[in-house]
């Protein structure tokens, strides 16, 4: 039986401007297990990312809990949680988020050094992780020497950095071309079967999603769990 990493137990999320009231997520339940692969799929307004944000305490739900290992997220103190996610927590986001004037090796040697670990040990754990992601002649590079794959990858090296137990990806393929998209995407998994680290994934790409290991599917505002599809004989 998988090891149960993340639970959310019946979490709704409302927002009220004025005399208008909306409710983004419904009684949502969810969890993740140590290592896998879960996509969350739907249409842009189906309240994934709004999930993902609140599963990576990056906002708060209106009721229901976020556990992570027999925390509750949402009962801890502001530097608790500050701490969990960066520990505990890697993100990718669709717009990578890199720092404009740092290096690539910089960008990725982030995290870590603001937990105030060693410099020279950061910065060769970030260089071997930058290799590991094909970017190994790019470590003197700034985002805009690089082009959008490279960016991403570059984001998905600085979300490992801290050995996170858990990584989530907002729609990290959306700013991308097919062939970029694709290489992200095996580079996702290939990390994830190798460090084995979970991935959650928000996507709207079912094609793509098909790949992870379970796919759940958000729909105005409830999760619908979906069967994995096949990829036998897709994968090249």
């Amino acid at each position: 039986m998988p090891e149960l990493l993340l639970e959310v137990k019946n979490v709704s999320k409302r927002f009220q401007e004025g005399s208008i009231d909306t409710q983004v997520l419904k009684d949502v339940d969810l969890q993740v297990f140590k290592g896998e692969q879960l996509a969350i799929v739907g249409t842009s307004g189906s309240g994934k990312s709004t999930l993902l944000h609140i599963m990576g305490t990056l906002d708060r739900p209106t009721s229901g809990s976020v556990i992570m290992l027999g925390e509750d997220l949402y009962s801890l103190s502001a530097r608790r949680q500050s701490e969990v996610r960066n520990q505990d927590l890697g993100f990718i986001y669709q717009f990578h988020h890199l720092l404009p004037e740092f290096t690539a090796l910089e960008n990725v040697s982030m995290p870590a050094l603001i937990q105030g670990r060693n410099r020279k040990e950061v910065e060769a754990e970030a260089t071997a992780l930058l290799e590991r992601v094909g970017l190994g002649h790019r470590l003197t590079h700034t985002p805009a020497e690089m082009s959008g794959g490279e960016r991403q990858r570059t984001a998905i090296a600085r979300a490992l950095i801290n050995k996170p137990k858990l990584v989530l990806a907002d729609e990290p393929t959306g700013n991308l071309d097919a062939s970029s998209g694709e290489a992200v995407y095996e580079l996702i998994q290939e990390l994830a079967n190798q460090l084995g680290t979970a991935f959650v994934v928000v996507t709207h790409d079912t094609k793509l999603a098909a790949r992870m290991d379970r796919q759940v599917q958000m729909k105005d505002g409830y999760l619908q769990p979906q069967e994995r599809a096949s990829v036998e004989g897709n994968v090249s």
